[in-house]
């Protein structure tokens, strides 16, 4: 499923640069602030390479689209079974509900959402608008937090306390709701 449109570089924009326009192009590679990964399938086949390194993630979705959340969950799943840290768990990432500030915006309910996240493994969630600069900060913060976090915690004996690349999937996806 493709997660194109969602709003990942609009985000990323809105973050780094505090700019939001409507003017973006199909994102391929990085931002050189952030590496903004395309929502597009066909660059699945590549997310190794951009993830390496990773210490944590923003996974975003469209909340006026709900469709784009099963591609979320995907990314999300792709995520975990290629990038760990040396405890073996997966680096902390956090589920972005993007367009918030649109009319047609609908979302689950939080207590849902709060359980989704807990059984998807996100840190949180946040519903965010890059348009009206709505949690943008509140939700990189609590990702920095959670990553600096875990990497306080001690590494298993012998480990660096360094991420880890996986280097196969372990269990296929599941699906959601």
């Amino acid at each position: 499923m493709e997660n194109s449109g969602v709003g990942k570089t609009r985000f990323v924009h809105r973050y780094i640069r505090n700019h939001f326009s409507n003017q973006l192009k199909l994102t391929v590679g990085v931002d050189f602030s952030l590496w903004d990964i395309s929502g597009h399938e066909h660059f699945k086949n590549m997310s190794r390479v951009y993830f390496k390194g990773a210490r944590g993630a923003l996974v975003v979705y469209d909340i006026a689209e709900e469709s784009t959340l099963e591609g979320a969950l995907t990314w999300k799943f792709d995520l975990d079974c290629k990038v760990v840290t040396d405890s073996g768990r997966p680096i902390p990432s956090v589920l972005l509900t993007n367009k918030c500030d649109q009319d047609k915006a609908c979302s689950k309910e939080p207590c849902l959402m709060d359980k989704l996240c807990s059984e998807k493994g996100f840190a949180g969630w946040f519903k965010v608008s890059a348009k009206e600069n709505v949690n943008v900060d509140e939700a990189v913060n609590f990702l920095v937090k959670h990553i600096l976090l875990c990497e306080e915690s001690p590494p298993k004996e012998g480990r660096s306390g360094n991420i880890t690349l996986k280097q196969t999937p372990e269990k296929k996806p599941s699906k959601c709701c």
